[in-house]
């Protein structure tokens, strides 16, 4: 006689209760972030991050790390607290890279250390031994505030945050050159690809120049200027074919040695410019550009000025 099998019904076991919130970063950033993000040389600046001179500027030698002469350290920090007084009179935020390597008086060029994306900053890795580590502390500053890191440049790749200039939320200029290698390029450019940029713009840094902010600045939604016959003809033609007019800087003198042309707009039409370049504001004014000379004197020993001493932390 056969015996019975008795089955046993074993409940199934459940199947997904848990479903991804299906948002895109940029739109997840003011809710578990912070007001940040970055598509923009000239929507009206909110926050950005500086490096206000500590010791590192104190005892230097200058011929060693790039500066042109030595230089009055209380004046140097004078310079930039004008800047940053700017800023907060205009509503701007400002906060600061607390720590740096005493050995790195080039730490006030912020900007080359990071270069911010609607998602958050791409941390960079400078091409002189003499600033390399800089980034670091400029990373826990990001941390420190809570804003995304989403990439550091890493292997061979060398890029500076100088080497990048938001068009538009679809467009960016992209430089190669001394400060910025193929490899960082690419790491950049992969990263503005994946969050919806269309159009990179590459743009060869000419001998003897380190950034695209020094040669070229955007001081509205139809107004760039450039330091004629360094600034390539198709970078030129692709923004006239977005609507700019290019203003040429009228003096080899101010676009090189005073940099006429390293501004940052406060918002469209109202820029902070370098004092003692009255041709390169002349020509900003009679366009309808509104300019804010200051004093950088000091700073700009060390071959940069405004737009170099500042990352933008959020515009628009």
């Amino acid at each position: 006689m056969e015996l019975e099998t008795k089955k046993i019904d074993i409940d199934a076991l459940p199947g997904e209760r848990w479903f991804p919130k299906e948002t895109n970063f940029e739109e997840d950033m003011p809710l578990y972030w912070g007001d940040w993000g970055v598509a923009s040389e000239i929507d009206t600046l909110k926050a950005v991050l500086m490096r206000r001179p500590g010791k590192e500027i104190e005892n230097f030698d200058y011929r060693a790390v790039r500066f042109n002469d030595p230089i009055n350290v209380e004046k140097f920090r004078q310079q930039h607290d004008n800047l940053v007084q700017i800023y907060k009179d205009h509503g701007v935020k400002v906060y600061y890279v607390e720590k740096q390597r005493e050995d790195r008086p080039n730490a006030v060029f912020m900007r080359d250390q990071v270069f911010m994306t609607p998602e958050g900053a791409i941390v960079s890795r400078p091409a002189m031994a003499e600033r390399r580590g800089e980034e670091r502390y400029a990373a826990e500053a990001l941390a420190r505030l809570g804003v995304p890191i989403i990439k550091t440049i890493n292997g061979d790749g060398i890029f500076e945050g100088a080497s990048g200039m938001w068009v538009d939320r679809h467009t960016v200029i992209l430089a190669t050159g001394m400060r910025a290698n193929r490899s960082g390029y690419e790491q950049v450019a992969h990263e503005l690809e994946r969050m919806g940029v269309t159009e990179i713009l590459h743009m060869q840094i000419p001998w003897g120049y380190a950034h695209i902010d020094g040669l070229l600045n955007i001081a509205s939604y139809d107004t760039a200027m450039v330091h004629a016959t360094h600034v390539p003809y198709d970078i030129c033609i692709a923004l006239m074919k977005k609507g700019m007019k290019i203003l040429e800087a009228p003096s080899q003198t101010e676009a090189r040695e005073t940099l006429g042309v390293n501004f940052v707009a406060l918002k469209p039409g109202l820029v902070i410019q370098p004092a003692g370049n009255p041709r390169c504001k002349e020509v900003l004014e009679k366009n309808g550009i509104e300019v804010i000379s200051v004093d950088f004197s000091e700073i700009l020993k060390g071959w940069g000025a405004i737009h170099c001493s500042t990352v933008f932390l959020k515009r628009g």
